[in-house]
């Protein structure tokens, strides 16, 4: 890949020995300075598939000490998390990063940037916070990484995004971005702030994993916790996220289930960062095991060793469940994910089982009366052919030459 003496001697210090698809495909596009859109989900290394390229690029703190690069992303916990993975792939090459996100005072956050900074990484928010009080300037932005763009649409930050990227004027801005659905709104991005954007999709045929079982209970509302009890009785999983549709709920499921077994954590929106902090360190160090969530939050968890992902509540929308279930399976490794579908739910569990083109397995638990007689739902469409890689162009530039 033509990566720098430092930056291979990085990847040997953390490990790194065979690209994944996802980097292979994009770090070579992104040192020849290609704009790029990956479609990808989560747990396919594309925070580093972004980050090594820019990584190799970046001009010395002493010849540019305003930031260089500028990677959004939804959440407060992603943003910890890809900060975590650039200092990781940075390994003794000086190379400094902020993370911003709102929920911390700012004033500590304006302080690293007066300091120098090369990469800042942060929710669009806050970012946009900065700028306005002239604390982030963006002369030498060069790099500009939508990491997670689809979420970050979801939740309301596309007015944000779009101020951001257009105060982004350096004359060679590259832009990349990465989502794990392309619908209309991002194709609209890609349009008016990229340009001529290669598109690389590294979605599997279905769009679930193959190392991830799925299965579903059909289940009365008022049953669903003492299910979920037993399910976890049956499962003993080593690390489980259970997703729920409310912050509300999220609280009363894990007030019920802390008192029935150790190891219980929940995290959502409205609690206090320093809280949300605990409880994710808690989670990747193995002192939690099992831990109730929303599905904002889901978007920032990044730990391979779930074994178990549990639809509390059936998703509303279907990417939602693709995104819940790709907690588990991660890097190739196996995982089972369970949806417990009440009578409301039961179109919702259609519309997912149209949109992953599989079906999910029923299941029951032995003895247990989940009050809910319904038998199987109906069988969805044929599963579609994967979609596939675009050949790589002719190289336009490479910053530095």
């Amino acid at each position: 890949m033509n990566l720098s003496d430092e930056m291979l001697r990085a990847l040997d210090h953390i490990g790194y020995e065979t690209p994944s698809p996802v980097q292979a495909g994009v770090i070579p596009l992104a040192l020849d300075g290609y704009d790029v859109v990956g479609q990808a989900r989560t747990g396919t290394g594309k925070t580093a598939a972004f980050s090594i390229p820019i990584i190799d690029q970046l001009s010395l703190p002493e010849e540019i000490s305003q930031p260089q690069a500028l990677i959004m992303v939804p959440t407060r916990e992603l943003a910890m998390q890809v900060t975590g993975e650039v200092d990781r792939l940075s390994y003794k090459q000086n190379v400094h990063t902020v993370t911003v996100y709102g929920g911390q005072p700012i004033h500590g956050q304006i302080e690293k940037l007066k300091r120098g900074v090369q990469i800042v990484v942060g929710t669009p928010g806050r970012v946009l916070d900065h700028i306005s009080r002239g604390t982030l300037i963006l002369r030498e932005v060069w790099c500009v990484v939508l990491d997670e763009a689809d979420r970050m649409l979801d939740i309301g930050f596309r007015p944000d995004i779009e101020r951001i990227l257009a105060r982004c004027d350096h004359p060679k801005r590259q832009t990349l971005l990465m989502s794990a659905t392309v619908p209309p709104p991002i194709e609209h991005i890609a349009k008016r702030y990229m340009y001529e954007p290669k598109m690389l999709d590294f979605s599997p045929a279905e769009v679930a994993g193959d190392t991830i079982d799925q299965y579903y209970f059909t289940v009365e509302e008022h049953r669903k916790y003492p299910l979920l009890v037993r399910l976890i009785e049956r499962e003993d999983p080593k690390q489980a996220i259970v997703f729920c549709r409310t912050k509300r709920r999220t609280d009363r499921v894990f007030q019920r289930l802390s008192d029935k077994f150790g190891g219980v954590e929940s995290i959502h929106g409205d609690m206090p960062q320093s809280r949300r902090t605990r409880v994710m360190n808690q989670f990747r160090e193995g002192k939690a095991k099992i831990l109730i969530a929303t599905d904002v939050i889901g978007r920032g968890i990044d730990v391979t060793t779930i074994s178990h992902i549990i639809n509390f509540d059936t998703p509303n929308y279907c990417d939602d469940y693709v995104h819940r279930i790709g907690r588990t399976g991660r890097m190739g490794r196996e995982g089972v994910a369970y949806t417990f579908v009440s009578t409301e739910e039961g179109p919702q569990l259609t519309q997912i089982e149209k949109r992953i083109n599989q079906l999910l397995q029923r299941d029951h638990i032995e003895g247990f009366d989940t009050g809910d007689p319904r038998s199987q739902a109906e069988e969805g469409p044929k599963k579609s052919a994967p979609a596939s890689l675009m050949k790589r162009p002719p190289k336009r530039y490479r910053r530095g030459l």
